[in-house]
């Protein structure tokens, strides 16, 4: 496999000036957003975005979690900044966003338009703040332990050679009961050393992909909850040459939701009700691609996401009663975690991509 120092070169001239708009990307992973529709305050805030920022944006879908008013959120890989300050806008003049990039360009593109912004949604102070660093290495750029509420990314960690200090490093920022929430693309499965190789396949997203199954295991290794399954989009490559190097292995767009809960969290079945008070979500908060809460119905959930909806940002929203049933412990197995297959959820919606985002051709 390349080595980290040459990935990010080649990921840094790529997108920082070989590119100079989504549609120079070769695949359909910058479009797969498209068949996920984020709620009005989503569309509303991206909408607010300058125009000359969303035009250099090349993420892969929508990671906008649920309630982020007051919240402190860190975007890893902010490139021009157009999650960023639509964040700004949904976590309010209250909360905070920190921008991270390695790309010299993207930094100095997205810090134009902080006061644009501020003016733009009537803040008396900037919300946002852009920083120059690495996703591995936060402690580096300033970012300090336990600090965030929630870390976001859109279709970067597939850029990263080590994407276990990534997700360290987003685990270690997160306060108890914090959450990873990102889009990023994943292959059916492992990837052969020659492809790990090659420049263009790593740039667009291709060559660093990890296998779905091996992210789910690996994000557990690390601390992190089990990972729960929240969109998936299967990408069409538009270049005769990539399909002919990725030969069979198919490629999806997806969005993963993850949680950093207390060092010994209570593991116990509960039954829970959703009270209907979670922003755009008055009748029913789809957690994710498994679990769905209509307002004043009693849902019975198992042990670990019992313990997430207790020491989240959600805890609020919902009447627990917790259960005196024991977790089950299971083994891990493809099996087991079928469920937050992306291609499974792909085919089964039939969602996939095969024009630009920007153009429509």
């Amino acid at each position: 496999m390349a080595s980290g120092d040459d990935v990010r070169e080649n990921v840094k001239k790529y997108y920082g000036s070989l590119l100079k708009s989504t549609c120079d990307l070769k695949t359909s992973a910058s479009a797969c957003s498209l068949s996920y529709r984020p709620v009005q305050s989503v569309s509303d805030a991206l909408s607010l975005v300058h125009p000359e920022v969303t035009e250099k944006f090349f993420g892969c879908g929508i990671p906008f979690p649920a309630k982020l008013e007051g919240c402190k959120v860190l975007d890893l890989g902010s490139g021009s900044g157009r999650d960023c300050y639509a964040f700004s806008k949904l976590v309010g003049s209250s909360g905070h966003v920190t921008g991270l990039d390695m790309t010299e360009e993207l930094i100095r593109t997205s810090c134009q338009y902080i006061e644009y912004h501020q003016e733009k949604f009537g803040y008396k102070e900037p919300n946002v703040t852009f920083v120059q660093g690495y996703m591995e290495k936060l402690s580096e750029a300033g970012i300090q332990n336990d600090s965030m509420d929630v870390v976001l990314s859109n279709c970067v960690i597939c850029l990263c050679a080590d994407k276990r200090a990534v997700l360290q490093q987003a685990y270690n920022v997160l306060k108890d009961g914090g959450e990873l929430y990102f889009s990023d693309m994943y292959a059916s499965k492992v990837l052969p050393d020659h492809m790990k190789q090659d420049a263009v396949l790593w740039s667009e997203g291709m060559g660093g992909s990890q296998f779905w199954l091996d992210f789910i295991l690996l994000a557990q290794s690390v601390g992190f909850s089990t990972p729960h399954l929240v969109s998936a989009s299967n990408i069409v490559i538009y270049s005769n040459e990539l399909k002919e190097k990725t030969g069979d292995i198919k490629y999806a767009s997806v969005t993963y939701r993850l949680f950093k809960l207390p060092k010994t969290p209570v593991l116990s079945a509960a039954t829970v009700t959703y009270k209907g008070t979670v922003a755009d979500f008055p009748d029913q908060l789809v957690f994710d691609s498994c679990h769905s809460f209509k307002k004043g119905v009693a849902v019975e959930i198992h042990g670990e996401m019992a313990a997430i909806l207790q020491n989240s940002r959600f805890n609020p929203d919902f009447q627990i009663q917790i259960s005196d049933k024991p977790a089950p412990v299971c083994s891990a197995s493809t099996k087991q975690y079928c469920h937050l297959d992306p291609f499974r959820l792909a085919d089964s919606m039939g969602s996939s991509v095969i024009q630009c985002s920007k153009t429509g051709k």
